[in-house]
This record gives C-alpha cells, structure tokens and sequence, in this order.
C-alpha cells in the first residue's frame, strides 16, 4: 500500500523583507507538521521560498544602484540561512525568478485567457506598494497626517494608479466561491478568519486587475511583454510549479496535488482564501484542501516594527536559549491562530516549567536510577510477571493514546494543545515514579523496580519519539541515551502494541546526561 501524500507549504518571503520571528514562526510549524507526518508513515512534501518579482524590489535595487537580480539573490539567500539554521526539514525551495516557475505561471495565464477568464482593460484606482496591492476606497483608512493608508495594519501608504491592465473575472467568481467555502467548511482556518473571508466575498466582488504597465520587473505576460504579471498571480503559482506543474499528468503533480495545507499569516488570507480558489477553479484545477491563516507576534507587549527597532531576530534567541527551547516555546506559548507576545520572562518560565522540570528532569531521574541500580543497562522487567495495571496504563498514556491524540491535534494545527497534551503524560510519568519509589525498592523488591525502571524508560522513549517533530535535536539525544536505533524512532514503534515493548534488557546505556539546562531569567537577575 502506497503512503499517504501531505503537501504543506509556507507563504513564499518577500526578498525585500529582513528574516524575522514571523518568517521563522510559519516555516516552524509547517516544518513540525511535516516531520510529524513522515514520522507517521506519510509521504511529505514540505515547500518554502522567496516571492522575488513587484515593484518593492524594483525600486529597493534601483536606490541600491544594483540589479533586481543581484537583489533578489542576496536577499532570497537570507531565507534559505534562516531555513538551514533553523533546522527546517523542507523539500524544496523555490523561487520565483527560477526558468521553472516562469513558464508555470505563463502557462497558467494562458489557460485562464483562453478559458475567458482574463481580458484587457485599463485600470484606476488605489495601490499600496508595501502591500502589492489593489483596494477599494471604501476599504482606505485616513492616517493622522490625512493620508490615505491600506487596511492591512502596515501602515502603507497608497497612491492613486491608471494604467492599461489585465483583468480577472473575479466578480464572476462570488457565488461560486461561496458556494466552493459551503462545501468545504474546513478550508479556512481558524473559524474566524473564515468567517471574515466569507464577509468579505459576500459584500461583493470585483474584477482584479493582474498585469502592470508601470514597471519592469516580473514576468511577462504572454504575447504582451509590456505588461508584467500582478505579483500576487505570480506568487500564488509557485505552490503548483514545485510539484510539476503545468505537467499535470506527472506523478509528483498527481501525488501531490491538491495541497493538505497552505500556512500563511493573517495579512495576506485574502490572497489565498478569494484570489487563489478563484485562479485554480477558473484553469480547471482542484484548489488546496486548507488555508489557516496564524496571528502575529509582539515583542513584550509591542507591536514590531523597524522604526521602533524592535524587530525579533530568530537567529539571535536560537543562540541565547537554544534551537529547540525557541522552536518548543513558539508552538507552546499561544494558540495557534491568536496572537501572541514574545517576552523573555515566558521563554524562560515555559522551557524551565515544561522542559528542564518536566521532560528533562523525568528522563535524568530515570537514566540516573537505572545507572546506578541496573549496572548501566536496559533493566530486565520481567514481564509477564509483575507487569501491573498502572505499568500498562503508563505505557499506554505515553505511547499509543498520546500518539491519537497529537495526531488528531496537529491535523487541525492546534499546536499548543498537542504539547499540552505531551506534557500531560509527562506529568502522569512523574506521579508514577513517585507513587512507586523504585529508589526504596533496590533492596525490598528488586524485580518490581526493573519493572518500574523499565516503564520508565519506555515512557520516557515514547515521548521522545512524539517529541521529534517539534525538538528533533533534544528528542535524538534522549534516545540515543535510550540506544534506542535510528530505525526504531518512527511512530510505528509507538503505535504497534506488539512492539510496545521495544527496550531490549540488558542493552548497554551511555552515562546520562542532562538534556534540557535551566534558563536563567537575565531580566530579573
């Protein structure tokens, strides 16, 4: 039987931006959700890149006295540092000035043109360039300074623009997007980030406009080279471009395609829940099967911004608190889809409180007991025999049923509660050790502590195997302090009840070590 596909995707990082706590926030959780899945037997396509093309880039090169190339390249290679240095698992990177996708995106501009779906027109109205794009006057809000602003939070100015243009018969689209939002009730997420879209397209839609005169840099539209493809058309294709497309009779096309999920911040949700649908129905093609559209950041109680200079560097908490501390904290701290704050009070309290007291405490209990009281070695539980209801029960709260649910979570991206959930179970272990006192048993029962040393360890192995997606490196040296083989960490070797007693006794273990240090909260100190 071939494995079940999942294809999970970034929105692609615009070049003329600096890699930031948001950039690392949504490449982070499409990075764990594909680690978990090919963990669970999947067969993952993970996609990020850079959007290249738009007037920003444009002009940034031009105050630069360089290309929009050589931008381009320095700046996408920004992202692809973060992603290696962050630790991301991805597939693939793609970029939109790559041969590859300029031929996917003119393909697709030329099935919606013969479809009758894009015609020529002349286009006025208001254009953030911050934003790359188009809006309504109705949507403009009007700064202190009596500028008119776009409504996306960016503070962007917009200017008024007349121009020949490209249009998509997107108002054709309203009633059949929401028509396309009824059947599909899960492809929005969270539910009130759907309910804003479905406002939205129910207040009435209008042909977009997708080509530009006024600038160069982009790809051509086909047989009109003087106009130059809206950056959003653009971008949004690189999704079909990186599993073959326009080749859709290719297997990784038909393996992959439609995607399981598009991560995106809450900014740029209309361009995939309106425009995106609306571009892949109109060429005939099955759109995504899910957008979740995930909150902001502020950075101790402030919104971010590069004039208040207070901009998160990702790469910066990775070297003060560790790559698995940043990347557990993030996917803890907030419900995913809210908002939330970044203090460093709470990355010290959550990674102290969850990590070092919890996860790494319990493991460093355990491997210093089974050290000193087992000659260093897997004990012997003598199964069969004294492998009582609360060892079972254990086992199975740390193993299979904590594995069901985490599945059931991080299908539904809700990050937070799959974490609380570990934690849970962690807890459960420590009520175990305490309520057994395999300290006391060494000279009253000594079989009984094998037995409450090895579900331990098996225990403390189940939550390191789940625990891999979201701290891959951590969760590798508690296994390696298990011996736990490489070819014996997937989830099969959680699930399987038949090879839930995986620990071979009497295996060798290496001395332990402590995994998880204790923060220090420099603020207070």
């Amino acid at each position: 039987m071939a494995a079940e596909p999942y294809y999970v995707t970034t929105p692609i990082y615009y070049v003329n931006d600096v890699p930031h706590i948001g950039h690392a926030y949504t490449t982070l959780a499409c990075d764990a959700l594909a680690r978990f899945m090919r963990l669970d037997g999947r067969r993952v396509m993970f996609l990020t890149g850079t959007d290249e093309h738009g007037q920003k880039v444009e002009k940034a090169a031009d105050d630069l006295g360089i290309s929009a190339q050589d931008l381009a390249d320095r700046n996408s290679a920004n992202f692809r540092d973060l992603a290696a240095r962050m630790g991301y698992s991805n597939d693939d990177f793609i970029r939109t000035t790559e041969p590859r996708h300029i031929e996917a995106v003119q393909h697709l501009w030329r099935v919606l043109l013969e479809r009758g779906e894009i015609y020529l027109g002349t286009y006025a109205g208001w254009y953030s360039v911050r934003d790359e794009a188009f809006f309504a006057e109705s949507e403009l809000i009007k700064g202190a300074d009596g500028k008119l602003l776009a409504p996306t939070g960016t503070g962007a100015e917009v200017e008024w623009v007349e121009e020949p243009s490209y249009f998509f018969r997107l108002s054709a689209w309203q009633d059949r997007l929401l028509e396309f939002y009824d059947a599909h009730p899960d492809f929005i997420a969270p539910h009130s980030r759907r309910n804003e879209v479905v406002s939205f397209v129910s207040g009435g839609l209008h042909d977009l406009s997708v080509s530009r005169t006024s600038f160069k840099w982009g790809v051509p539209v086909p047989n009109d080279p003087g106009h130059v493809m809206y950056v959003w058309l653009d971008a949004l294709t690189n999704y079909l471009t990186a599993v073959g497309y326009p080749d859709t009779d290719s297997e990784t096309f038909r393996t992959f395609w439609p995607a399981d999920l598009h991560m995106v911040g809450k900014d740029i949700l209309r361009f995939h829940a309106v425009y995106w649908p609306a571009f892949l129905l109109a060429a005939g093609i099955e759109p995504p099967k899910r957008v979740f559209a995930h909150g902001w950041w502020t950075n101790e109680g402030e919104k971010i911004s590069k004039s208040l200079g207070n901009v998160i560097d990702p790469l910066t908490l990775v070297e003060e608190y560790g790559l698995d501390q940043v990347r557990y904290f993030l996917l803890r701290e907030v419900p995913f889809g809210n908002d939330g704050d970044f203090s460093r009070s709470a990355m010290v309290q959550r990674v102290n409180g969850d990590l070092a007291n919890g996860i790494g405490n319990l493991a460093q209990r355990t491997l210093t007991l089974i050290h000193r009281n087992c000659e260093g070695r897997v004990p012997d539980p003598d199964k069969g025999k004294i492998d009582g209801p609360d060892d079972i029960d254990l086992r199975l709260a740390c193993g299979p049923s904590l594995l069901a649910k985490m599945r059931q979570d991080l299908e539904q991206q809700r990050f937070d509660i799959a974490l609380q959930e570990m934690m849970a179970a962690v807890a459960k272990a420590d009520v175990y050790i305490t309520a057994n006192e395999p300290w006391a048993l060494k000279k009253t029962d000594p079989a009984r502590m094998a037995t409450v040393l090895y579900t331990l360890a098996e225990a403390i192995r189940s939550i390191a195997i789940l625990a891999q997606p979201i701290m891959p490196d951590a969760a590798a040296r508690l296994l390696d302090q298990l011996s736990v083989p490489e070819d014996a960490r997937s989830f099969a070797h959680v699930e399987d009840q038949e090879i839930h007693w995986s620990l071979t006794p009497g295996t060798p273990l290496p001395k332990p070590e402590g995994v998880f240090p204790r923060l220090e909260d420099k603020a207070e100190a």
